[in-house]
C-alpha cells in the first residue's frame, strides 16, 4: 500500500459523539438519519472526517433578532390572608 496516498480519516461513532459533545445515541442517530454522512462496514459506522466538517458548517446559524414582544407576566402570587392577633 501506498503511504503517499492521502486517505480519509474515517472517525467512528464515538469519537463523533466526543467531538460534538453529545450522547453516543445522538451521533448514532444523526448518522443513521442521513444528517451526517457516513459509510457502513460490516456492522460498524464510520464518518469522514470531511463529512462531519460538512456538517458542522451547514448548522452554523447566525443570531436573529427575537420578534417576540413583551412576554405575559406569569401566574399572579395570592396573599394568604393571615390572622392579626
Amino acid at each position: 500500500m501506498d503511504t503517499n496516498s492521502k486517505t480519509p480519516v474515517l472517525l467512528t461513532v464515538n469519537e463523533v459523539a466526543d467531538i460534538l459533545r453529545v450522547h453516543y445515541r445522538t451521533a448514532y442517530r444523526l448518522v443513521i438519519g442521513g444528517k451526517i454522512k457516513a459509510i457502513k462496514i460490516g456492522t460498524q459506522w464510520r464518518i469522514p472526517e470531511k463529512a462531519l466538517m460538512e456538517f458542522i458548517e451547514e448548522g452554523w446559524k447566525e443570531a436573529v433578532p427575537s420578534k417576540r414582544t413583551k412576554t405575559a407576566p406569569g401566574p399572579q402570587q395570592l396573599k394568604l390572608p393571615f390572622d392579626k392577633e
